[in-house]
């Protein structure tokens, strides 16, 4: 059940699933838990060999899992053949028939279920008018552009109304203009059509950009399940620090202990009370990382006093904000991330000697 009460879209129960046997076995899921509500937005991220495709191939049903049980809208799939189960795929290869028209393309699996003509047409139109390709309809799917075979493949796996389109990196194979705008697409469909989509990238700004909700996974498990805000400004661990965005890790040191905060001296000397984590706790001297994002930090010139110091070692201009790389002593330089304005300070040059200040607010301490 979902947190409301209502039944979960997708519910998976201590998935794994073991490729091979022996010593040349491989597990690609380890005992993975997780529920995907109705009517939502749901991402898998995370890097290459991660297990969300994996995942995403045992929702629909094109493996087994070796243990546990997937669930769809409360009933147990897991030995399902695909063509059994209300779920589309939209793969990295969109799979059209060339032969085909748009509107032909898109009809094709409802032509196969034996639907009437009339709602064939009905639901050809309806799902043309969705994805914005009336115009195209009479064109053969090889004489159209790639986003616009996208969408073909999107329209062709909405057309049935399926209870859950599984979507597996469609968005790889296109410029970085023309994924931006999908991006924006993608989400206003399963607005409209209140289906929901589960989603596997491993681009962590597309995923931040279109999820309701996010799981970051890493070697068969997952590390944080949790809202874009959530998981990049809350991250539970290094991993899913590291992985989502730019970030700084810095050294600390618990130098004592009240309630729940935490006062932790850095490099710099300077020490700042932080709230623990839920359910973490430390010892007094006890090390650990602390995490800033770029954005949170500015460089300071003049009197006012710093968090850290250190040597401008980069600066890299990229239009909309400015990065500043500065050598504070530690093995990696401290990035700070400045928003371009018309009176943002272009003075500054590599080699010269800065402050970093960020807010005791910024900093958040990691689970290891």
């Amino acid at each position: 059940m979902g947190s409301n009460g209502a039944v979960n879209a997708i519910e998976a129960r201590q998935v794994s699933k073991v490729f091979g046997s022996g010593e040349q076995s491989v597990t690609a899921l380890d005992s993975v838990s997780v529920n995907i509500r109705q009517n939502e937005f749901f991402t898998l991220l995370g890097p290459s060999g991660c297990g969300k495709t994996t995942l995403l191939r045992l929702i629909a049903g094109f493996d087994q899992p070796t243990a546990g049980n997937i669930l769809l809208m409360g009933e147990d799939i897991s030995l399902l053949p695909p063509y059994q189960r209300p779920v589309n795929t939209v793969f990295q290869s969109y799979a059209l028939f060339p032969h085909m028209t748009v509107a032909e393309n898109i009809g094709f699996g409802l032509l196969m279920q034996g639907k009437p003509k009339q709602e064939i047409d009905q639901t050809v139109e309806r799902m043309l008018n969705l994805v914005q390709m009336q115009k195209l309809k009479e064109r053969r799917t090889s004489e159209i552009s790639g986003g616009q075979q996208q969408r073909v493949a999107l329209a062709r796996a909405l057309a049935p109304h399926p209870k859950v389109l599984l979507l597996d990196e469609p968005l790889s194979a296109l410029d970085y203009k023309l994924r931006k705008e999908m991006q924006i697409e993608l989400k206003r469909l399963q607005h409209e059509t209140g289906i929901t989509f589960v989603f596997v990238t491993h681009d962590q700004e597309e995923a931040l950009t279109m999820s309701d909700r996010i799981a970051v996974m890493d070697h068969g498990v997952i590390r944080q399940i949790g809202t874009p805000h959530e998981i990049y400004d809350h991250p539970a661990d290094r991993f899913v620090a590291s992985f989502i965005g730019e970030t700084n890790f810095l050294a600390g040191q618990v130098v004592s202990l009240r309630g729940k905060k935490a006062k932790i001296a850095i490099s710099s000397g300077a020490s700042f009370d932080i709230e623990l984590p839920g359910g973490m706790s430390v010892d007094s001297g006890q090390d650990l990382s602390l995490v800033v994002r770029p954005e949170h930090a500015s460089i300071i010139t003049g009197k006012a006093r710093p968090t850290l110091r250190g040597t401008l070692s980069n600066i890299v201009y990229f239009g909309t904000d400015t990065h500043y790389y500065v050598d504070v002593g530690d093995a990696a330089p401290f990035i700070v991330r400045t928003q371009n304005r018309r009176d943002t300070n272009t003075s500054l040059k590599v080699g010269d000697a800065v402050g970093v200040a960020f807010a005791e607010g910024a900093l958040q301490i990691l689970r290891d």
